[in-house]
């Protein structure tokens, strides 16, 4: 027996409701995730600022005032939430719990397939960071074409990022425990990328530490660019240090994960 009329349209409401709320819960979940993730380090990072300048007494602290301080903590914030992602968490997991089967029928690299996956949201973010630039560049003493550079290096940082952690992420071919080896290198990449303090102020003796990392260029670079402190010849050098790092990370994954699936295999089968 069909349903009536009203009763398809009854239907047909209730499933309109229910997929709008859905949506709904999804956009302000991701709204909440990424303004929570940005305000936290801000507020850190304010706090600091008011410590050393207003209550200590400092002026200027490796050659930047209070206000270069708020600046680079405001700035910062445009580029903090492209480089981010738990990709390689889901990957870890896929090889943990054996899921990594099913991709591995599917005619692209399981990497390249999550990777791609993934960034969609990450180009929304892009985009929404640097209209955000533009429209507070007045305020922020920015230059559009810096801007818009930054960006193109952030989202090069963004790739670099996915590919040391998918490589990481490979280690749980040989131990199940791997999750602690990615925690670990996110929270140097809290450190070393800039999102937490300026790299400039670590000690000039040992600016190699995070000169001989991939990860100041996630956010720590793209500032710097946009606020005119590097010239055309070091951003030309910094990109080429970029290149390197993306050949080096497309090395690491065919090595780390060619070497585990056949792991995997011979395992499986």
């Amino acid at each position: 027996m069909n349903p009536g009329p009203d009763t398809n349209w009854r239907w047909r409401w209730a499933a309109l409701k229910n997929g709008f709320q859905d949506a709904t819960a999804y956009r302000l979940e991701f709204l909440f995730e990424v303004l929570g993730s940005a305000a936290v380090p801000a507020a850190i990072q304010w706090v600091l600022w008011y410590a050393l300048f207003t209550l200590g007494g400092a002026t200027e602290i490796a050659g930047m005032t209070y206000m270069d301080m708020i600046h680079y903590t405001w700035i910062s914030l445009l580029f903090t939430q492209i480089r981010g992602g738990d990709h390689d968490f889901e990957l870890q997991e896929m090889i943990r719990s054996g899921s990594l089967s099913t991709y591995l029928l599917r005619p692209c690299s399981v990497v390249e397939f999550v990777w791609i996956r993934g960034v969609a949201p990450k180009l929304f973010l892009t985009g929404l960071a640097l209209v955000t630039g533009l429209l507070l560049s007045p305020i922020l003493g920015l230059n559009p074409l810096n801007l818009i550079t930054a960006m193109g290096f952030a989202l090069i940082g963004n790739i670099i990022h996915y590919q040391l952690g998918a490589a990481l992420a490979a280690v749980a071919f040989w131990w199940e425990e791997g999750y602690s080896i990615l925690m670990v290198k996110n929270m140097l990449v809290s450190l070393l990328s800039g999102e937490l303090l300026p790299l400039t102020l670590f000690p000039a003796h040992y600016h190699w530490v995070w000169k001989s990392t991939p990860f100041y260029l996630y956010v720590f670079a793209p500032v710097q660019i946009a606020q005119g402190r590097w010239t055309p010849s070091e951003i030309l050098t910094h990109l080429g240090t970029a290149l390197i790092w993306l050949v080096i990370g497309w090395g690491l994954i065919r090595l780390s994960w060619g070497a585990g699936v056949r792991r995997y295999q011979s395992l499986g089968g």
